[in-house]
């Protein structure tokens, strides 16, 4: 049989060794879609309920594997529907190929139905590389270039191709002539080192700093050992960016945890206090929970030259691997004898701990959200892998959350989107069979697409070596991140109009599309549902029932956040009530007396 241009695009991927394919099929796309099918497996496509979704499993399959994720939809509309899981990988530079179907290239120009101007709708998510096919001969460098970008750049990439041109005669080998492209298959990154004078330069800052303090995001994921043992010898406190939670174990006496809005006290403290900043792989966005501009002396590393000295004016800027520069940079390291900086971290990370479990412990009605993620940290299982959504869940993820080594986690950093997470822990089974995969999810995000995605898991559950998926539900009927931005932000009550979600049981039903479910309205229940979950030998939904007026307290709250917060409560917000007193609760743990407490130096 001769072989079509569809054939040889599912060939060339797997050359590039690409295992799965994560898709919707479409009268654009079903030449790809027949393809695949003669390939016999050779090629794993999973099938989500959404386009959208498909291009976050692509996002989270490249994210847990560090390879490129690759994504297919029809034409018109469902190369639309990839766009936010796109862009959710290109904003966290995640190397992910989206392939989408075209009419006829006769059609195209005439108005036809589903025509749309691809190459330009997807400029700007795949803007280093996207290309219309219009003849096979090109297909080859089309698909060799889309993925030697991708994973060289960690970036979005997209190929078009119209539904007649799939169809056509294969060309594998373009003709020796001019005009004709001849690319490869393969890539191989470089080890990018900094020269010995910036090196030398970066360790003589470092070494001068009396208060070091280490910021660690995706990028030093890898240079897991390099970076205790700069923080050992230049005794250093380490905050952690949201997309590098699992660079670190929070067992680690000296690691103060997340930073930003989200982020802890200890973390607050370390960059308030510090009088040198070292950045590591992390493009964390909010400069005002950095130290103050002129403050600090400053050392960056990053592959990327276009991430240095942007969020802090830096004094060297290192581009290169994490790994290989922290490695050159050890030796020049000293070890310095005084620990008076970091036993004072280390005694405010352990007074945070202890606020934390207190705060977690606090009565609600009827469910602490913190306590969920608390109880979790006590069982989550060895090697796990974790998803968590954008709302209020990611405040607890990032502070009640204690990572171990050997865990992973992801969350949509760079977009902050909901809807990724289920499709996260769903691409993570995929790629790893054997572990654990569990999504921490608001019930905003469930009714917005995880609902639907339950359907996926049951599809293909049964295929996993350890069947255990597990989705934590935190079900309070409120958007309530967004509510509490509302107040702390625009000083406005809560509107419940937009903010109010109808009431559904999500235990009920996935026991409706045959998985298990576990509601708990009992605190004193939260223990032994994550014991029920995880000794499960199937998926499971915990519908977790939550009480929406605990406040995600920030680090430091500004005048203007108090004042905010005041005027909505004092302007009709119907919570006002349980809202206060549930915040007096908190803030009146005994620690909070403590922390953050600034150190006289």
């Amino acid at each position: 049989m001769t072989q079509e241009v569809s054939d040889f695009i599912i060939d060339r991927l797997k050359q590039w060794k690409v295992s799965h394919i994560f898709g919707y099929s479409g009268d654009g796309n079903n030449g790809l879609m027949g393809a695949l099918n003669r390939a016999d497996d050779s090629i794993t496509f999973v099938q989500p309920r959404h386009e959208e979704m498909a291009a976050f499993m692509a996002c989270g399959y490249a994210k847990y594997t560090g390879e490129v994720g690759v994504c297919m939809a029809t034409s018109g509309p469902g190369a639309i529907h990839l766009l936010n899981g796109l862009y959710d990988a290109k904003k966290d530079h995640i190397p992910v190929v989206a392939i989408v179907g075209q009419q006829a290239r006769t059609a195209l120009g005439g108005e036809y139905q589903q025509e749309v101007d691809l190459v330009s709708l997807f400029k700007d998510v795949a803007g280093d590389f996207v290309h219309l096919a219009t003849s096979p001969g090109q297909v080859r460098h089309l698909i060799d270039r889309a993925m030697r970008i991708a994973a060289g750049e960690r970036t979005v990439t997209a190929i078009v191709v119209p539904n007649d041109l799939q169809s056509q005669k294969a060309v594998e080998i373009p003709a020796h002539a001019h005009g004709t492209v001849h690319s490869g298959v393969g890539y191989t990154s470089a080890n990018v080192i900094p020269d010995e004078h910036s090196l030398a330069h970066a360790a003589d800052i470092l070494n001068a700093g009396e208060r070091v303090a280490i910021l660690v995001g995706a990028g030093a994921r890898g240079a897991e050992r390099e970076v205790e043992e700069v923080a050992t010898r230049l005794g250093a406190g380490v905050a952690k960016a949201l997309l590098g939670r699992d660079v670190l174990p929070d067992d680690l006496p000296y690691v103060t945890g997340s930073i930003g809005l989200l982020g802890t006290n200890p973390s607050w403290t370390l960059m308030a206090e510090c009088d040198t900043l070292l950045m590591i792989g992390s493009s964390f966005p909010y400069s005002e929970f950095l130290p103050p501009e002129g403050q600090a002396s400053g050392v960056q590393i990053d592959i990327e030259p276009r991430m240095l000295s942007m969020r802090y004016p830096m004094d060297v800027n290192l581009t290169g691997d994490t790994r290989l520069t922290l490695q050159a940079l050890i030796p020049l390291l000293t070890h310095k004898s005084n620990r008076d900086w970091q036993q004072a971290i280390e005694a405010d990370v352990a007074e945070w701990w202890e606020l934390l479990r207190e705060r977690a412990m606090g009565d609600a009605h009827p469910i602490n959200p913190q306590r969920v993620f608390w109880e979790a940290s006590q069982r989550l299982p060895d090697r796990c892998l974790l998803s968590c959504d954008s709302g209020s869940a990611t405040n607890w993820y990032a502070r009640d959350l204690k990572f171990r080594n050997g865990m992973r986690g992801s969350v949509s950093g760079g977009l902050a989107t909901m809807g990724n997470a289920v499709p996260y822990a769903i691409a993570a089974k995929f790629a790893y069979p054997e572990r654990v995969s569990i999504a921490f999810v608001g019930d905003g995000a469930m009714q917005m697409s995880g609902n639907a995605e339950l359907l996926t898991i049951g599809k293909y559950w049964k295929r996993w070596d350890d069947p255990r998926l597990i989705v934590i539900v935190l079900n309070n009927r409120d958007l309530n991140q967004v509510t509490w931005e509302m107040r702390v932000q625009d000083g406005d009550p809560k509107y419940e109009a937009s903010q109010d979600l109808p009431d559904f049981s999500y235990a009920q039903y996935a026991d409706l599309v045959g998985l298990k479910g576990i509601e708990v309205t009992d605190p004193e229940q939260i223990g032994s549902a994550w014991d029920q979950a995880i000794a499960n030998n199937c998926p499971t939904v915990i519908d977790f029932h939550t009480d929406p007026d605990i406040p995600p307290i920030p680090p430091h709250i500004s005048k203007q956040q108090a004042k905010a917060y005041m005027s909505a409560m004092l302007h009709g917000d119907p919570d006002a009530l349980e809202t206060i007193k549930a915040s007096l609760k908190q803030f009146s743990k005994s620690f909070i007396a403590k922390a953050p407490h600034l150190r006289r130096h």
